[in-house]
């Protein structure tokens, strides 16, 4: 009998770095497609720092996943049965079909994919859902000037290396903040960022205040804790913080101190807003359009960190993303 590989959720986790007993990878029978269904041969996978927050339980923006549940996930792959009109066999679509090699679907949801474009890989890195979060992130949240100091943290990390490209196109001065002089090397060789600052070596208000003579206008944060903290002391009067995400505390076995200097958002007068990338589901379509342009023009280069150990490493990859072990957007292929 034909069987679908799965990653299910077997407990939730722990404080700390994700253990390998949280998930556990079984095989399940192969189902067909219902009436208005389809079946999705799955390529890749993607792994995002949200994955930590989606097996806590808790209140958040979308219910936590399911003790015995398939482990949520964005994942591309192609249409191999279809009792569905709108997709033929042969499809390449997108979407949040979890991390197994097959799933059913009723396509809702489902963005349509060019691999002629773009290899599939990177329809779940910068022109899927971390490339439409860097764009309207950005440019609804961020609100960029032509002139003004933008201020990137995991610059050199799969939203954060796009937000700072689209900067750079929207005439702002881009700073990145990475963690080791390779990824600061990239961000500033590679992707056209006018500064990067490594964190790990240290001084980081000295060096910021260094790279941002006239302030921070626009801080995208990724990461938060320290970094957020020091950001927010060089923010410039009616600022705004597009907050991303807070990967410094994912793992984290009690909860951090601050942020301590809030005071600034008072003082600053700063606009801080988080921001889900669900938000703008009915923009999409406009996102993907306007990155592949910018990407087929040479304006926006993109880079995946591709993973080749199959579902039963799972949680090891995932792990990467919270110890800086991956290089650009990390995937998983099935």
């Amino acid at each position: 009998m034909p069987t679908n590989r799965q990653v299910i959720l077997a407990k939730r986790p722990a404080p700390g770095i994700v253990t390998p007993d949280v998930f556990t990878v079984k095989d399940a029978p192969l189902a067909e497609p219902g009436e208005g269904e389809i079946r999705v041969k799955i390529a890749y996978i993607s792994l995002d720092p949200a994955m930590r927050g989606w097996i806590n339980e808790g209140r958040s923006y979308v219910p936590p996943v399911a003790i015995g549940g398939v482990m949520r996930s964005f994942s591309v792959g192609t249409v191999e049965a279809s009792r569905n009109p709108a997709f033929k066999i042969g499809d390449a679509v997108q979407g949040m079909l979890g991390a197994q090699q097959y799933a059913i679907s009723d396509g809702k949801g489902l963005v349509k994919v060019d691999p002629k474009i773009a290899p599939l890989e990177r329809w779940v890195g910068g022109l899927g859902m971390p490339g439409w979060t860097a764009y309207f992130g950005l440019l609804e949240v961020g609100q960029p000037k032509a002139g003004e100091t933008v201020v990137v943290s995991a610059a050199s990390g799969a939203v954060g290396s796009i937000v700072g490209q689209i900067a750079k196109i929207k005439g702002c001065r881009a700073i990145g903040i990475a963690g080791g002089p390779d990824k600061c090397r990239y961000v500033v060789d590679e992707l056209g960022f006018d500064a990067c600052i490594d964190y790990r070596s240290g001084n980081l208000a000295e060096q910021l205040k260094a790279a941002c003579p006239k302030g921070i206008d626009v801080n995208f944060e990724n990461v938060g804790g320290d970094i957020l903290d020091t950001i927010l002391m060089q923010m410039n009067v009616h600022g705004r913080i597009a907050l991303c995400g807070l990967i410094s505390g994912y793992n984290a076995t009690k909860l951090p101190e601050g942020p301590k200097n809030l005071r600034a958002v008072l003082t600053q007068r700063l606009t801080m807003r988080g921001l889900i990338v669900l938000d703008w589901a009915n923009r999409v379509p406009e996102a993907i359009a306007q990155l592949g342009a910018w990407h087929r023009e040479g304006k926006l280069k993109i880079r995946e960190d591709v993973r080749t150990g199959g579902l039963e490493t799972f949680t090891d990859t995932l792990n990467l993303l919270y110890t800086g072990g991956n290089n650009g957007k990390l995937v998983l292929k099935v």
